[in-house]
C-alpha cells in the first residue's frame, strides 16, 4: 500500500516548516545585504566582511550544538538557536550607516543560530520520523531547502519595491522566529532508549571536548562515514569554488554575458530540486554506490567550464550536477541517522558540516590565485578529477557499498 506523504505527518510538518523558515532567512540575509550595498547604506568591504562574520559564527557555533543537541534536549537548542538569530536581525538593521562593527557582531549571532541549527535539526528528524520514512523526510528537507534558495532572493527582491533595508531585515528576524518555535519535540517511543543527557555522573558531567571527542570516535566507527565525508569535503572545496569564483569570470570572459551564469546557477537549483523528488521514492540496490556516483556528477560542473562549448551544455551539467548532489546528500542524511548511534547523532551531524562547509571558504580564497598562476583551463580541469575522483576512491571502502557497516559476527558487538 501506498504510504501518505509526509508532510501530512503533523509532527514532521512543524519540523519541516521551522527548517523552511530559517532556509528562507539564511539565503535572503546576504540578498538584503546587498540591497544595502545597492542603495549606498552599506560598502562592498563592509559586506565582505558581514558575511565572513557570519561564517565565522557558523563554524564556531556548529560543534558546540552538537554537544549541546546530545547533552541536552534538541528542540531546546533549535529554539534557543532560532530565537538568537532572530534577535540578530534588528541588530544588523540599527547599526546600518552607524557601526560596521555593531553589524558584524549580529551576523556573527546570526550565523552561529544557523550553524546551531544544522545538527540539532538532522538529529530532531531522526526523533520526529520512523526510520522506514526517514529517506522521504530528508528529501522533504533537502526540497525545502533548495525552493529557498531560489525564493529567498526573489521574495526578498520584490519586496524591496514596498519596504526599506531596515524592515527586510527585522522580517529576517521574525522567519527566524517562526523557526524556532513552529517545531515540536520528538515523539518516537525510541528516544526513551537513549542514554540519559545531563545526568550525574553522565554526559552532562564531560567536558565539552571530551564529548565532542566521543563524536568523533563514534565517526571513526563507521569507516564508510569518513570515505564519504572525506569525498564531500573534497567535491565542495574544489567543485563550489569553481562555481563561486569561476563560473563568473567564465561566463564574463569567455561568454560576454552575465545569461550563462545566471542560467547555470538556475539549472543546478532545478537539477537538484529533480533529485530531492526522485530520490524520495528510489531505493538503489546499492545504496551508497549510488549516492557517490551522484556526488562524483559534480565534475561535470567544473569540466564545462574547460572547454569553449555551447552554454546550453555548461547550463546542462550544472543541471546534472545539482540533480547528483541530491542523489547524494539524502542517502547520506538518512545512512547516519539509521547507523550512528543516537545519542552521538548531533556531534556527528557537526562534524560533518563543519569539515564540509568548514573548507569551503578556503577553496574560494584559493582559486582564484591558482588560475592567476596556472590558468582556468588546467585549474578547472584539476577540479573535475578531484570531482570525478574522490567519490571514486571513497567508493573502494567496502562498507560504503551500502552506507552501513558489516553486520557483527560470532557474536562480537
Amino acid at each position: 500500500m501506498k504510504q501518505p506523504s509526509i508532510l501530512l505527518d503533523l509532527a514532521f510538518l512543524r519540523l519541516w516548516t521551522g527548517a523552511t523558515a530559517s532556509g528562507l532567512a539564511t539565503w535572503a540575509l546576504p540578498f538584503v545585504l546587498g540591497l544595502a550595498v545597492f542603495d549606498r547604506a552599506l560598502a562592498a568591504t563592509d559586506l565582505g566582511l558581514l558575511l565572513a562574520a557570519r561564517t565565522a559564527g557558523f563554524l564556531a557555533a556548529v560543534p558546540v550544538a552538537g554537544v549541546l543537541a546530545d547533552r541536552y534536549s534538541r528542540r531546546g537548542v533549535v529554539l534557543w538557536a532560532g530565537l538568537a538569530a532572530g534577535a540578530a536581525a534588528p541588530v544588523i538593521a540599527a547599526g546600518l550607516d552607524r557601526s560596521v562593527l555593531l553589524m558584524a557582531a549580529g551576523a556573527a549571532v546570526a550565523g552561529a543560530g544557523q550553524g546551531a541549527c544544522r545538527p540539532a535539526y538532522q538529529a530532531l528528524t531522526a526523533e520526529v520520523v520512523d526510520a522506514d520514512r526517514r529517506q522521504q523526510a530528508n528529501a522533504a528537507m533537502t526540497l525545502a531547502v533548495r525552493v529557498t534558495t531560489l525564493v529567498g532572493p526573489s521574495l526578498a527582491a520584490l519586496l524591496a519595491a514596498f519596504l526599506d533595508t531596515w524592515a527586510l531585515l527585522v522580517g529576517i528576524g521574525l522567519l527566524w522566529l517562526v523557526a524556532a518555535c513552529v517545531p515540536g519535540s520528538g515523539t518516537r517511543a525510541d528516544i526513551a532508549d537513549r542514554p540519559p543527557r545531563g545526568a550525574a555522573g553522565g554526559p552532562g558531567r564531560t567536558p565539552f571536548l571530551a564529548e565532542f571527542a566521543e563524536g568523533v570516535r563514534e565517526a571513526r566507527r563507521h569507516p564508510w562515514f569518513l570515505a564519504g565525508l572525506g569525498a564531500l569535503t573534497a567535491v565542495i572545496a574544489t567543485g563550489y569554488s569553481a562555481t563561486g569564483v569561476a563560473l563568473p569570470l567564465v561566463s564574463r570572459d569567455e561568454y560576454g554575458t552575465e545569461v550563462v551564469l545566471a542560467g547555470a546557477m538556475t539549472a543546478y537549483t532545478a537539477g537538484a530540486l529533480a533529485g530531492a523528488l526522485i530520490i524520495a521514492r528510489l531505493r538503489p540496490r546499492n545504496p551508497g554506490w549510488a549516492a557517490l556516483a551522484g556526488l562524483a556528477a559534480y565534475g561535470f560542473a567544473p569540466l564545462s567550464l574547460v572547454f569553449p562549448v555551447h552554454p546550453v551544455v555548461v547550463m546542462t551539467a550544472y543541471a546534472v550536477a545539482g540533480l547528483g548532489i541530491e542523489l547524494f546528500n539524502v542517502p547520506w542524511f538518512t545512512a547516519a541517522q539509521r547507523e550512528v548511534a543516537p545519542d552521538k547523532l548531533a556531534r556527528v551531524s557537526s562534524l560533518d558540516f563543519l569539515l564540509s562547509y568548514g573548507l569551503a571558504p578556503i577553496g574560494l580564497a584559493v582559486i582564484a590565485p591558482a588560475i592567476d598562476a596556472f590558468g582556468a583551463t588546467w585549474v578547472l580541469a584539476g577540479c573535475a578529477v578531484v570531482c570525478f575522483a574522490a567519490p571514486a576512491a571513497a567508493a573502494l571502502v567496502p562498507s560504503t557499498r551500502a552506507f552501513s557497516r558489516p553486520a557483527a559476527r560470532d557474536g562480537a558487538p
